[in-house]
């Protein structure tokens, strides 16, 4: 499990947009997974549960906020930009990443499990429990967005 860690954060980046977030998620993923080690199936990925119930948690958690919040979304202030540990990341790399984390998670998970993970289509079908054509869709939709608000952004620098 442990060489899984930086994998396992990268995804709960992509959920929480907020690295101490991601730890908290990361953290309370392995607890989980240890507490229930007795439900994990040998014959399936390890990677692929732990990813589960870290989407899991965070679903719970969200709704949780929800609650507490008495609305139906989380503040835009609590929805921070991805941090990175390579300071050498070009420029470009950074606008793709702002411009990613501002994604619905709904189109930025499926594309970063994809994209970032190596993950198939069918087996984010699966990990997020959604047909698989709705990925293709989800993706699609996330590369069309990424392109046009990337476009704009070159124009008005240039």
């Amino acid at each position: 499990m442990i060489g899984l860690l930086p994998r396992l954060r990268r995804f709960a980046v992509t959920l929480c947009r907020s690295g101490p977030d991601a730890d908290d998620l990361v953290q309370d993923a392995c607890a989980a997974a240890l507490q229930k080690w007795h439900h994990y199936d040998p014959a399936q990925p390890l990677d692929r549960w732990m990813f589960r119930i870290i989407r899991n948690l965070w679903i719970s958690e969200i709704r949780k906020r929800q609650v507490r919040q008495g609305q139906g979304q989380i503040p835009a202030e609590e929805a921070t930009e991805l941090q990175t540990a390579d300071a050498d990341d070009s420029l470009a790399a950074k606008q793709v990443q702002g411009k990613v984390s501002a994604l619905p998670a709904e189109l930025s998970q499926p594309l970063l499990l994809i994209c970032t993970e190596g993950y198939s289509y069918r087996e984010v079908s699966e990990l997020l429990e959604i047909p698989v054509g709705t990925v293709m869709s989800r993706i699609h939709r996330a590369r069309k967005l990424l392109v046009s608000t990337l476009g704009q952004a070159e124009r008005i620098t240039s």
